[in-house]
């Protein structure tokens, strides 16, 4: 089994929630890291979201960030609201 991690900077133009935390998160571009392993035994190579996590600012402590698990679809979902705000 092969794992690999994508990295991706996503910017919200809106507050905004993610399913699973509690508070809103500012505005602002988010780095979020996608872990995938590959699926072994096929004829071809096939490759399984494992892990989606999304650094964030750190509650309470200004200056420090936290990393946080996420699902993938909480975190398009969310993009998809952004993008409609910013259309209203």
């Amino acid at each position: 089994m092969t794992i690999r991690s994508r990295h991706e900077t996503v910017t919200f133009k809106h507050p905004f929630h993610l399913r699973g935390i509690t508070r809103e998160l500012p505005a602002g571009a988010y780095d979020v890291v996608t872990d995938e392993e590959t699926i072994d035994g096929l004829s071809f190579e096939v490759w399984r979201r494992v892990a989606t996590l999304i650094t964030v600012p750190a509650e309470g402590m200004r200056g420090t960030t936290e990393r946080l698990s996420i699902g993938s679809v909480d975190l398009a979902d969310a993009r998809t609201t952004d993008a409609s705000a910013a259309h209203d």
